[in-house]
């Protein structure tokens, strides 16, 4: 036998000669700005330590946190620690954590200290002679978007955003990119006063997630599907995120935010722009981004706001067992609070691919159960040859592309019913990926971060989707804030009556996940 030739595609935490496609980062420090949230704590924290444990961060690696707290390197490395043991997805490894401890240090100060962006310089500096990482730093932005302006300014005078001897800095931002339009522009250009547009990776954690970039190769790498995805036979395509929680913790954050905000603005558009768009020269991401562009640009709302677009808020009431409080009434929130819980929207894309076809977008909390998908549904087929009696609860073909929780993909189609005669009724064929591959999804931010400090930017939005998406959103804002109180739903329902009526008025009705 050969000997095996290790390469940047041997994983060398593998058993030898066990090869993989995914490429390991190279010698780099990431600055976690905002450290201590429950995001960094929850997600990227734990994504950093399954990075490691599965090879694919360089062993130059150094992870600095920068935050108020009054910590020293070894309490930071406690509190990561913590947030490992209690989240991170792949089994402990004692190796990996001691590779990955003596490279964790703290910077505690505030934004608007220079001499803590000095420390942070001065850090830095050690970890590149100390570790060899080479001047490459990623900026990770998990801080509220009134802080931007004031890091990226701190960066810039500290001498810590400007490339030297083939280094590289990159900054990561989280969402939400504004809460309009106009904020989003100017958020951009601080942003891109400091970085160069092709060194901001704009953070949308669904694009990480395996099922939706198994929607590109569901659409590409298939034969059968592309030739039917379009108006000739897809009678219409509803994207739901729906959640059973309430905004518990979160209410200082969501209180005048609101569903459409939230989810609809940047998740549920960029998924649309994925399944409405045309296939791209390649998966480089230029050739993505325009694609998806062009979908953004052609999108209408229609005329009539009111027949287009609904909205409600979760009222008390019984869901799960328990009886759970109104969305006014939980901590921290305004009782004359009109943010919405509850959003939908009915768009069209006016393309010759997609005219007259109709994409339901609904999002909410409080709901039936969590689920996150995208439904095609086809035109039905022709039924000269089958009595009433012969179609036994014959549906719509569908195909559903599930996002979470139960990842997957299913096809809805009639087959005949077994015994004397000719009846149909609807069956299913369902691909789970728990099933179907052994190898288990890596979590959204595991992918992003290390597509970060590759440098590779195709799941990462430009500014020019996201003034895209504000377009479509700033107008239903505008209506809204116009119509006091949203309506009142049940906890554990599918939402208000009004977004019935919203999907009613085509003669069509949203499916039940």
């Amino acid at each position: 036998m050969a000997p095996v030739e290790i390469s940047a595609t041997t994983n060398p935490l593998r058993p030898t000669g066990e090869r993989r496609l995914e490429r390991i980062s190279g010698p780099s420090n990431l600055v976690f700005f905002g450290v201590t949230g429950d995001l960094s704590r929850k997600k990227l924290l734990p994504a950093i330590y399954d990075l490691a444990n599965r090879g694919l961060l360089s062993p130059s690696f150094g992870l600095v946190g920068f935050g108020r707290r009054d910590w020293d390197d070894a309490a930071f490395a406690e509190f990561i620690l913590e947030s490992v043991r209690k989240h991170a997805r792949t089994e402990w490894n004692q190796e990996v954590w001691d590779q990955l401890v003596t490279g964790i240090r703290f910077i505690s100060g505030e934004f608007n200290d220079p001499d803590a962006f000095v420390r942070l310089r001065e850090t830095l500096t050690r970890l590149d002679l100390e570790r060899g990482t080479r001047g490459n730093y990623a900026y990770y932005l998990s801080i509220p978007p009134r802080s931007f302006a004031e890091v990226t300014d701190q960066l810039r005078s500290s001498g810590l955003a400007e490339c030297q001897d083939g280094s590289w800095r990159r900054v990561i931002i989280e969402k939400p990119f504004g809460h309009d339009l106009e904020s989003a522009r100017k958020l951009n250009d601080i942003v891109e006063s400091v970085f160069p547009s092709d060194s901001i990776f704009r953070i949308d954690h669904y694009l990480g997630k395996e099922t939706v970039q198994n929607l590109l190769a569901l659409r590409f790498a298939n034969s059968m599907f592309e030739p039917l995805w379009n108006a000739n036979y897809v009678d219409h395509v509803q994207i739901t995120m729906a959640e059973d929680i309430g905004v518990g913790g979160r209410a200082g954050y969501y209180d005048g935010v609101g569903a459409a905000r939230d989810v609809i603005q940047n998740h549920l558009l960029q998924l649309l722009a994925l399944t409405a768009m045309e296939e791209p020269i390649s998966f480089d991401a230029d050739h993505l981004r325009a694609e998806k562009e062009k979908v953004l640009a052609a999108v209408s709302l229609g005329d009539d706001l009111s027949k287009t677009t609904a909205r409600g808020q979760y009222g008390s009431g019984w869901q799960g067992g328990q009886f759970v409080r109104a969305f006014r009434e939980e901590d921290g929130m305004s009782p004359e609070s009109t943010t919405e819980t509850y959003a939908a929207v009915r768009l069209e894309v006016n393309t010759r691919r997609w005219m007259g076809v109709p994409f339901y977008l609904r999002t909410g909390k409080r709901l039936g159960r969590r689920v996150t998908e995208i439904a095609v549904t086809f035109k039905h087929a022709p039924e000269y040859l089958f009595s009433p009696t012969e179609r036994v609860s014959l549906g719509p073909n569908a195909l559903v592309i599930r996002v979470q929780p139960d990842e997957g993909v299913t096809l809805r189609f009639g087959s005949k019913v077994p015994g004397v005669g000719m009846r149909v009724r609807d069956v299913t064929m369902d691909m789970g990926y728990g099933h179907a591959f052994t190898e288990s999804s890596p979590e959204a931010y595991e992918r992003l971060i290390l597509d970060v400090l590759l440098g590779e930017p195709p799941l990462f939005p430009r500014h020019e989707e996201v003034e895209l998406s504000w377009r479509i959103l700033d107008p239903i804002e505008e209506y809204w804030a116009g119509q006091g109180v949203p309506e009142t739903y049940q906890p554990g329902s599918w939402g208000p009556s009004s977004a019935d009526d919203l999907i009613h008025r085509d003669g069509r009705s949203w499916r039940s996940p």
